[in-house]
């Protein structure tokens, strides 16, 4: 009988930053607009957390059954691949999820369009696409694409277009900040696995660069970020936004650490990478609303 802490485990609760920060962006683009509604806010936030969190029950299930959780992981254990939680109880509270995600997003369908319905059954498709399936996203070097669209380009326009009915340039150049940041958790995570995912076929991103190559990939994604966000000022002219460039030294920290991780260093850089998306993204959104 699995005890609540190793469901508070299989949450991954440092991995909602990656659900939150987009709606954060879009929200507080939308209240300049004059269109911000804290109802549909929280529920937002809530259906982006869920989906989060089913795509981490689902891939904790995938990836006990292709043997990627093994004994020999450099990152926390997993409920499933230690026994503690059964891959029955898994799969329950991966439905029980879906279910309850869905009835949440047809309130946002309701105050919305049914093309708020259609990202939503796309999005929760994905959740299991992404290790499951017969193509499974991350196991194909997918997993990438998949986080940057799907945490950023959709996150952030889906929100901004729930609370407004349109998406504009400005949105969605200002998606693909918490789409890269995302990205870049999941880099830090692939490139500590490298060897443990070759050894279970699990060819993603970072196996198909190597390690040398993913980490340049990595710190030129990481300060891409801070150009996508002076563009933002250029096209707007507003300069509270380059409030951003705060979250500058941390980047370096992450830089330089980065470089010199060997093994389970690779988990601390997993940390501050999910650090940096909450800092980065608060100090858009602020920025953002200061300017308008």
């Amino acid at each position: 009988m699995p005890e609540i802490k190793d469901w508070v485990a299989a949450l991954r609760l440092k991995t909602l930053p990656a659900s939150i920060s987009p709606v954060l962006i879009a929200s507080a683009y939308a209240y300049t607009k004059g269109q911000f509604d804290w109802l549909a806010a929280i529920v937002i936030l809530f259906c982006a957390s869920m989906i989060q969190i089913i795509t981490n029950f689902i891939n904790e299930i995938y990836d006990f059954k292709k043997g990627a959780d093994g004994d020999d992981r450099l990152g926390s254990t997993r409920g499933v691949s230690t026994g503690r939680i059964s891959v029955r109880a898994m799969w329950s509270a991966s439905i029980i999820s879906i279910v309850i995600t869905f009835l949440a997003g047809l309130y946002l369908v309701s105050i919305s369009d049914y093309y708020i319905l259609l990202i939503g059954i796309v999005s929760l498709f994905f959740s299991w696409a992404y290790t499951g399936g017969p193509y499974p996203l991350a196991y194909k070097g997918l997993g990438d694409i998949f986080v940057l669209t799907f945490f950023g380009i959709v996150a952030v326009c889906g929100t901004f277009y729930i609370f407004t009915g349109y998406v504009d340039w400005f949105i969605f150049v200002a998606s693909f900040v918490p789409g890269i940041l995302s990205t870049n958790i999941l880099a830090a995570n692939n490139i500590r696995d490298i060897d443990t995912d070759k050894q279970v076929n699990k060819i993603t991103l970072a196996v198909r660069l190597g390690e040398k190559h993913s980490i340049a990939l990595y710190n030129m994604l990481m300060f891409l970020v801070f150009a996508i966000q002076f563009y933002l000022y250029l096209i707007t002219s507003h300069e509270y936004i380059l409030i951003t460039f705060l979250a500058l030294p941390l980047a370096i920290v992450i830089f330089k650490k980065i470089i010199l991780a060997v093994g389970r260093q690779y988990n601390t850089v997993l940390a501050l990478s999910g650090l940096l998306m909450m800092v980065d993204s608060l100090l858009l959104s602020l920025g953002i609303v200061l300017g308008n």
